[in-house]
């Protein structure tokens, strides 16, 4: 403990170590720092589609001053026979991204292929129409939102989506399959309107071409290279053979990421060598990092980058395999 007779020596000396607290620290930056508490999340329906009610919880930090602030829309997997918007992940997902400044939201959808198989006795069509109907409910709660959008502060030309293994098929799908191939009943958004990004966990598209130079997006995927269910680079659905019904061909993150490239297009590929379909629901705990390293520079900064991360612990081989899955 130190005694100053001197005043104005004692209150130098105090200004001296409050100055020398702050030096060093780095202020903290909305949208890239956890630097936000989070309110308990507020439910709404969005839609009612038959016997199915339609809901969304949606996760606002606290605090922030900004009266439009970014969005992330998570769809959550289960092979659109299962799952829950309200699982535990997902919701620490939302509010680990809500902590940052982020409006982060959960849905439900229509889950078309309860009860059934999924698989490759699934007809092929079946399975594309699957993803239809999800599409139609990602852009159904984008609506709602976008209506919303004053009340719970958000900036509609800043919705992201982000979904897990169906979901995250359900997010690319909604992001790049062109609404004029839907029937009028679907154009539930405006013609203006556009995402301002996408992340993948795990998903596909059925044709890679529907992505163009002028709906590109910035896109973030996450894949393992042996995913046995959804392909990393291009091959069918599950690897079903060209004779069963359920032959579909898809292109997983790796195809996506290439073709993003070649159209000189912004793209965040993490690929993890040797990678099964876990990957699809281990980026919202283990790479959230890397999850707002994207939304912060990608998506509200608008920097163009083209990045390839590869996780590989054990020396596997990253080379992307085609038609046939990995050797077990």
């Amino acid at each position: 403990i130190y005694y100053f007779k001197d005043m104005r020596f004692s209150l130098l000396f105090l200004t001296f170590l409050y100055g020398c607290s702050l030096f060093g620290q780095e202020e903290e930056i909305p949208y890239k720092d956890a630097m936000y508490e989070v309110h308990e999340p507020d439910t709404y329906t969005y839609a009612i589609e038959g016997e199915d009610t339609l809901k969304m919880d949606v996760f606002l930090p606290k605090g922030t001053t900004d009266p439009a602030r970014p969005v992330v829309l998570f769809v959550h997997g289960g092979g659109f026979a299962g799952g829950t918007r309200g699982g535990e992940t997902h919701h620490g997902f939302c509010r680990e991204l809500a902590s940052h400044g982020y409006v982060a939201i959960t849905m439900s959808y229509r889950l078309t292929m309860k009860g059934k198989s999924f698989h490759c006795d699934q007809p092929a069509e079946n399975k594309v129409k699957t993803f239809q109907a999800a599409v139609n409910d990602v852009r159904g709660a984008t609506a709602a939102l976008i209506d919303m959008a004053k009340n719970i502060r958000i900036d509609p030309s800043q919705i992201v989506l982000a979904g897990s293994s169906a979901g995250a098929e359900a997010v690319l799908h909604a992001a790049y399959w062109a609404p004029n191939l839907f029937n009028e009943e679907s154009q539930l958004l405006p013609n203006e309107f556009s995402y301002a990004g996408v992340i993948s966990f795990a998903g596909a598209l059925v044709d890679v071409e529907m992505i163009t130079d002028s709906n590109a997006l910035p896109t973030q995927l996450f894949h393992g290279t042996c995913d046995n269910l959804v392909p990393y680079a291009s091959a069918a659905h599950h690897y079903c053979d060209p004779g069963d019904p359920g032959y579909l061909m898809l292109d997983g993150a790796y195809s996506i990421a290439q073709y993003l490239h070649e159209l000189g297009k912004p793209y965040y590929l993490h690929t993890t060598c040797g990678g099964v379909h876990e990957v699809a629901g281990s980026p919202m705990t283990k790479y959230v990092e890397e999850i707002v390293d994207f939304l912060y520079n990608d998506v509200v900064q608008q920097n163009f980058r083209q990045v390839h991360v590869q996780i590989n612990p054990d020396g596997i081989s990253c080379e992307p395999t085609r038609i046939i899955p990995c050797a077990k």
